[in-house]
């Protein structure tokens, strides 16, 4: 936390200054009140001016506390927002650091949840240390040490017995209900994740009529988190009703004893209210204190998920002293490559293979063969296992993974768009791209005529995920982001799969004009995309069983010549059905 704060510390300084000085004036309050009333009790002869003088500084004590106590809260705000933004960008910064691998299997709302909670938990923790903890503490310090000083030594007992009973029974009965909290805020992330879950999938639920279920699962959660929170809610009464016994008979005994005193004349009336005051300025505070430490433990078990998150090691990460990847002749080795998701499945197995400068490898094969896992390689969200992924000579784990990526261009089967506008989304792939340049990409991708036929052009929004799009539609938006890119090597990956024929035939012709002087590789599921590709790999189950050119492989007569005659069988009776009569 003191990273977080130090930043500021000029302000931290400040604003302890103006607490001492509020305290300083709060404790003179109840001083300045026992010279009014003894002076009203025992100086007839001099009211018309001494309280006058005396309520004077009164008044102006409770103002000066006042005053500080809101200039304590204007000069802190800055340390205690900064320290919400720093928090809240770091764990993003992390997230993004971290692997596919944890993406793959992270829940959105959860982690949502948990960095919303974690940045306010931020605040919470400065606001009950800075404003509630530390001046109750130099409170009770300033009336203990008037206690001692100025009367019997029974006042600063029971206060001293007290406020120590008070705190142990509140952290004794807080720990123990703190599992229930705990409980409500591990099933309350968990009711966010099905809800954003279903959300996100709302189509796929709509298809399968699958609302009811969702809404079940959505509701045995609440049902778990409604029954935490009752146990939650009864423990505190527990707790709220514990609280106040101590305080009650803690003042009681406190009056009882000043009244004595003043029965006796040992006291005046002015230290009877004195004292009062003082109990009643002391454990007012001391009331809220049990909702402070209730409230800091649950800010701090907020906290413990968000600096989880940020202790979490990134799986990929930039060997010390990588030097930023130069690229010459943009050259990709794969050498004996092995790789698997998790040890009990192996996706490669031996990949071997060269794509020459400005050349185009195309890979082809069964689904599950490991086709689309070559180019997460190659980006560097996985490291390998055994072998080498190579580019002009260098290692891509020697390599920064900034200048890896920046130089590597890919067309993605499944494209994900921002809820923001379609130049935005364009422009993501060089966000200093002018519109000339944008327009000109979107052309070469077969888009521009379709997003200036809308009502809005390109400042129209995709919606979330780019659900407003058809699939062809966001793989044209993809396509013109590599455009924008320029890259020296490209990846398509399926990148015409969503398209029609006539569409996947213009954005072929403009592909060859774009990948014509760079580095190419193709995942296609359709082999017709590829016949005109510098090689073809066939993968299957993880392993290359065929390399060569489209006329060699069909001669071969092995797993490509197979899967090309039965592309061209369905291909033939997708165009008898579309030429038959209804």
């Amino acid at each position: 936390m003191l990273p977080y704060i130090w930043a500021y510390r000029g302000r931290v300084i400040a604003a302890l200054a103006t607490l001492i000085v509020s305290k300083l004036s709060m404790v003179g309050v109840p001083l300045v009140l026992k010279q009014i009333v003894d002076a009203l009790d025992t100086e007839q002869s001099q009211t018309a001016a001494l309280p006058i003088v005396l309520l004077l500084i009164y008044g102006g004590l409770r103002l000066i506390n006042s005053g500080f106590n809101e200039l304590r809260d204007v000069i802190f705000a800055k340390v205690r927002y900064h320290a919400m933004h720093q928090l809240s960008r770091e764990v993003l910064e992390h997230l993004f650091s971290l692997s596919l691998r944890f993406h793959l299997q992270r829940k959105t709302g959860n982690i949502s949840q948990d960095l919303n909670r974690g940045a306010q938990s931020v605040s919470s923790i400065l606001n009950y240390l800075v404003f509630n903890l530390v001046p109750t503490a130099a409170e009770f310090t300033l009336v203990a040490f008037i206690l001692l000083g100025g009367y019997p030594p029974i006042f600063a007992i029971i206060t001293f017995i007290t406020v120590f009973l008070y705190i142990g029974f509140t952290l004794m009965i807080t720990n123990w209900r703190m599992h229930f909290r705990h409980r409500m805020n591990e099933l309350e992330s968990e009711a966010n994740g099905h809800a954003i879950d279903g959300l996100l999938n709302y189509e796929t639920v709509r298809y399968f009529t699958n609302e009811q279920f969702e809404l079940n699962r959505y509701d045995k959660t609440l049902n778990q988190w409604e029954n935490a929170a009752v146990k939650s809610q009864s423990s505190m009464s527990l707790l709220n009703f514990g609280q106040g016994a101590l305080i009650a008979l803690g003042v009681t005994g406190i009056m009882i004893f000043a009244a004595r005193g003043v029965a006796q004349g040992e006291l005046t009336l002015g230290d009877l209210v004195l004292i009062n005051t003082m109990m009643l300025q002391l454990f007012l505070p001391l009331g809220f204190l049990g909702i402070i430490y209730r409230a800091l433990r649950y800010s701090l078990a907020d906290m413990d998920r968000v600096f989880k998150l940020l202790e979490k090691p990134a799986e990929i990460q930039n060997k010390p002293g990588a030097q930023d990847l130069h690229i010459n002749h943009a050259a990709i080795h794969f050498e004996n490559v092995d790789f698997s998701y998790d040890p009990e499945r192996e996706v490669l197995n031996n990949i071997s293979f060269e794509i020459p400068s400005g050349r185009k490898l195309a890979v082809v094969g069964p689904s599950g063969a490991g086709k689309s896992t070559l180019a997460r390689l190659l980006f560097r969200f996985y490291d390998v296992n055994q072998g080498q992924i190579l580019i002009d000579g260098q290692d891509i784990r020697a390599v920064t993974q900034e200048s890896l990526r920046r130089a590597i261009g890919i067309v993605p089967q499944d494209t994900v768009l921002f809820n923001d506008s379609l130049l935005h989304n364009i422009r993501y792939a060089d966000a200093n791209a002018s519109m000339d340049e944008i327009i000109a990409a979107a052309e070469i991708a077969d888009i521009h005529n379709f997003i200036v036929s809308l009502p809005q052009g390109y400042e129209t929004v995709v919606g979330e995920r780019g659900l407003k799009l058809s699939g062809g539609e966001k793989q044209r938006i993809a396509i013109a982001r590599v455009v924008l890119k320029n890259p020296r090597i490209i990846i398509f990956d399926e990148a015409t799969s969503s398209l029609d024929s006539r569409s996947e035939q213009n954005i072929l012709e403009s592909l060859k004009h774009v990948s014509a002087q760079t580095t190419t590789l193709v995942i296609a599921h359709r082999l017709s995309t590829v016949i005109d590709a510098d090689a073809i790999l066939v993968m299957d189950k993880g392993q290359i069983v065929e390399r060569g050119q489209h006329q060699n492989l069909l001669r071969s007569n092995g797993l490509y010549t197979q899967m090309w005659k039965l592309q061209q069988e369905e291909k033939t009776h997708a165009i008898k059905e579309h030429q038959s009569p209804l």
